[in-house]
């Protein structure tokens, strides 16, 4: 392959003006024209016979010679001048195939672009840089042919990137990035603090809302509870409806309040003694097992009314066989039992009681009516007052909450009921009831009496007026002043002859009782200024001093108290 080279590519025909790919120099043909303007400019060159300009490469490393011409090598510089063109007399061989010569000229275009004639510029104005081929010079030519692929950074013209300003760049934008991303923390810290501190004061002030409502606030009466402390206990709104048990195989009866507080939701039982005296419509002292029997239930409540100072809404009368079947409509109940009770149907001694005394017992319809009615020999009538208020409890507990499913249970006992209170009346109202019993919002209450039968001034304030009002309703227009008498002159029949006088004189007498001692001097007392007439027109009444009057604290249900003493001088007819 270099022979081609000694074939006269050394002669003045032909300019070397570049090299391949390979590393091999490409030639073009010398016009005739410009050869003619070379031999006329010729001068002398100091350089001509020392073979500078040689191709280093022409031999393949063979000969150091120029052209086999058997001489060294010489560099040749670039003076500015032409250098002498030699005629050898060789013609010149065909041209190797280049690659890169699309156009079938010979002229060479560096970096693939064709020539437009077969004249080329100087090589230095074309190159910006031919790159040194690695390996050694006689690699062979298909082996160099192999590697075309050349790395961007053999070629000065390639730029090469800065990567000092983008990590700068980088950096910057991590910072700011980072700035960001902690202010932006901050932020959702500071939402969360006050979101946590808004929930907590709403949680704090939930928490004291229903501790007031629910009347377990520390500092607050029980009349404040759940309707406020601003609502007095007079004030608050009740709903009340008095039980009348009658017991029909072993007779006597048991009577008890069931109260609705609907401004403190709070449920009540008011167990009523039958020892408690009640005033018949003529004046007559009576009892309240009495008044059952003999006045029936209108009456009943007529006195409750004045002596309690209530307004009770209906009367339910509950026949012991009719509590056998509520029990059993409702599902048993569950009870603490604080005795034995044995069956009453049994004859032999010594069975089963049909009543186990202990916590959390279950009764049936039988031994629950069995429990709220056993009084045992030489007990008293509060002991079994007492079981019967707990099996009304336990009924209401295990009663339905929803106001119609209570009303068909009602309806299914297919009891009389009085003619005031209907069957859906008593069952909303025994739903209410229920659903208080089953919250713990429920309690029941023992109405205590004295020997007499009578309300003492402690029995007015714990029970009367914390439970039903604590106040007498007042009279309708034109009706009878009611006067409380109670006697401390140490004469017993002085109540009596009193109670002559003031039904005489057209009041309404209620017994107040007797003294534990005597007083010296009577007194009449009034609490609301509008009765202070009244309390003078009563002293007048029973003979006593019109200086006796004077305000004072007022038995429950009436309007003028009177505490005879010893200076009380009764009438001799």
């Amino acid at each position: 392959m270099n022979d081609r080279y000694d074939a006269g590519y050394g002669s003045d025909q032909y300019e070397l003006v570049g090299y391949d790919e390979y590393g091999q120099p490409v030639y073009r043909q010398i016009p005739a024209q410009q050869q003619q303007q070379q031999q006329q400019q010729q001068t002398y060159d100091p350089y001509a016979g020392h073979g500078y300009g040689y191709d280093p490469y022409a031999d393949g490393g063979r000969h150091n010679a120029p052209y086999g011409t058997g001489q060294h090598p010489t560099p040749s510089y670039d003076t500015g001048q032409q250098a002498p063109v030699h005629d050898t007399g060789r013609q010149p061989p065909t041209p190797a195939y280049d690659p890169y010569d699309t156009a079938g000229q010979t002229g060479y275009a560096p970096y693939g672009q064709t020539a437009a004639s077969g004249r080329q510029p100087r090589v230095a104005e074309q190159t910006a840089h031919i790159p040194q081929q690695a390996g050694p010079a006689d690699e062979p030519a298909e082996a160099r042919q192999g590697d075309r692929d050349y790395g961007t950074e053999q070629f000065a013209f390639v730029e090469e990137p800065d990567g000092d300003s983008e990590d700068v760049i980088d950096w910057l934008n991590f910072t700011e990035n980072r700035t960001e991303r902690r202010e932006e923390a901050k932020r959702r810290a500071r939402t969360r603090m006050v979101a946590l501190v808004v929930v907590l004061a709403l949680v704090a002030v939930g928490g004291v809302g229903y501790l007031w409502y629910a009347g377990k606030l520390p500092g607050l009466s029980s009349s404040g509870a759940k309707g406020g402390t601003t609502t007095s206990a007079a004030a608050q709104k009740r709903d009340v409806v008095v039980v009348h048990l009658h017991n029909t195989s072993g007779g006597g009866t048991s009577t008890a309040l069931l109260v609705d507080n609907t401004t403190t939701k709070q449920g009540s039982t008011v167990l009523l003694p039958n020892a408690l005296a009640l005033t018949d419509d003529d004046g007559t002292t009576t009892t309240l097992a009495k008044s059952v029997d003999d006045d029936g239930s209108s009456g009943t409540r007529d006195q409750l009314d004045t002596v309690l100072g209530t307004n009770i809404e209906g009367t339910w009368r509950l026949d012991t066989p009719y509590l056998q079947n509520l029990v059993e409509l409702v599902g048993n109940i569950d009870i603490d039992t604080n005795t034995d009770v044995p069956d009453p149907d049994s004859k032999k001694k010594g069975e089963e009681p049909l009543v186990n005394k202990g916590k959390d017992q279950t009764l049936g319809g039988k031994a629950a009516v069995a429990y709220a009615t056993y009084r045992a020999s030489g007990e008293a009538q509060n002991a079994q007052l007492e079981r019967f208020g707990q099996v009304m409890q336990g009924v209401l507990r295990k009663m339905s909450s929803d106001a119609s499913a209570a009303t068909t249970t009602v309806q299914t006992l297919a009891q009389i009921l009085d003619p005031s209170l209907t069957d859906k009346d008593l069952g909303t109202f025994l739903a209410r009831l229920a659903d208080l019993a089953k919250g713990g919002d429920y309690k029941t209450a023992l109405l205590p009496v004295q020997t007499d039968g009578t309300l003492s001034a402690q029995t007015s304030s714990s029970v009367v007026k914390d439970i039903l009002g604590g106040t007498a309703k007042s009279p309708s227009a034109g009706s009878a002043v009611r006067v409380s008498v109670q006697n401390a002159t140490g004469v017993k029949d002085n109540t009596e002859k009193a109670r002559v006088v003031l039904v005489n004189g057209g009041y309404t007498f209620l017994e107040g009782g007797t003294a534990s001692g005597t007083q010296p001097v009577s007194k009449v007392l009034y609490s609301d200024a509008s009765d202070k007439e009244n309390a003078t027109e009563v002293a007048k009444t029973l003979g006593l001093d019109a200086k006796d009057v004077t305000k004072g604290t007022v038995g429950s249900g009436a309007d003028v108290s009177v505490v005879l003493g010893q200076d009380y001088k009764p009438a001799s007819s």
